[in-house]
């Protein structure tokens, strides 16, 4: 029969020691990337050069738990800009270096520096004429020393309490790894568009993907009237559109106001039932916020948020000169953009 951990008598949560080897294992590998922050030198710096210049592709190798941080790394680099894929070593001498041309760069990532896989690659990417960049926990291991670049990842200690599994040192190699995607992308000025373009699926794909004019409503859809209309009739308009505003035109037919709930609420306090013969222009607010078409929903949803507002007007062009439509939180949230 199982024990409950909250039965009378039981550690308090503070002195649980299963929470006290996570917090250790936390601290250990903080503190391992931490350090890193007080050892990164003009390698990194030559290392991002390197990348930044290639005419190919970034092919990063290792094997083991350094392997799986290796198939990280490269799938990041892709994700931001960085064309790259991942080769097993083992793989590699047995057919997959036909994928490796003399434009490509190779990434090796070994933390003793000594692996007999990822070395037996060394001298055909040599041959190759593909400039060689490790991360490693040795400076002087045999890998390092046949590199063109060396990021050096030392820890001083793994959170394995026998110092045997890769912990600290994969976390740390990891963390590296995201800093030379992230200083790359910089460099290359990636925008949320070109990250947009590589992740078209799922979620993140419909709200980085699916613009303001996907979405909005067109046509006799946007509540509109004019500034001369009394509230009454303005009030239909905004049942009707069932949109919760209306904008409000002048007799040029451009769009100068809009009137909302909290629009209504001060018409009543002000006038009362009398604000119903009211013309629009009086209970109207001016200005009001719009958006260009051809932004992404999501920049729609930012700026609902920054101005505690659920509807923007739509525009073409950054000149407000015709009014193409109307978007609204809800169709945000349908959309999934939310």
């Amino acid at each position: 029969m199982c024990s409950s951990r909250g039965a009378k008598g039981a550690a308090g949560p503070d002195e649980d020691p299963v929470l006290e080897v996570a917090r250790r294992v936390l601290e250990v590998e903080g503190k391992a990337i931490l350090e890193l922050r007080g050892r990164i030198d003009r390698g990194f710096s030559a290392a991002v050069d390197i990348i930044f210049s290639c005419q190919g592709k970034v092919i990063v190798s290792g094997v083991g738990k350094s392997g799986y941080i290796a198939r990280k790394i490269a799938s990041t680099f892709a994700s931001t800009g960085t064309p790259s894929f991942f080769i097993h070593p083992s793989e590699g001498i047995h057919g997959d270096l036909g994928m490796a041309t003399g434009r490509d760069v190779f990434l090796f990532i070994s933390n003793s520096g000594e692996t007999d896989e990822v070395l037996s690659l060394v001298p055909f990417v040599k041959r190759l004429g593909c400039p060689i960049i490790s991360i490693t926990g040795k400076r002087d291991s045999l890998l390092a020393r046949n590199s063109d670049v060396v990021i050096p990842v030392e820890v001083q200690e793994e959170a394995c309490p026998l110092g045997l599994a890769p912990t600290a040192s994969t976390t740390a190699v990891l963390a590296v790894g995201d800093a030379v995607a992230v200083a790359l992308l910089e460099r290359r000025g990636f925008t949320r568009k070109d990250f947009a373009e590589l992740h078209p699926g799922g979620a993140l794909g419909r709200k980085l993907l699916l613009t303001v004019g996907d979405l909005m409503h067109t046509g006799d859809a946007i509540p509109l009237v004019h500034e001369k209309t009394r509230m009454r009739e303005a009030l239909f308009e905004i049942t009707s559109k069932r949109l919760g505003v209306t904008g409000v035109t002048d007799d040029a037919g451009e769009l100068v106001g809009v009137i909302t709930d909290g629009d209504l609420r001060r018409g009543l306090e002000k006038w009362g039932n009398g604000m119903l013969d009211v013309e629009a222009t009086a209970i109207m607010t001016r200005d009001p916020k719009w958006i260009q078409r051809e932004s992404l929903a999501v920049d729609a949803l930012n700026k609902m948020q920054r101005h505690s507002i659920t509807s923007l007007f739509v525009f073409s062009g950054p000149d407000r000169r015709r009014l193409d439509g109307i978007i609204h939180l809800h169709d945000l949230l349908k959309a999934g953009v939310v």
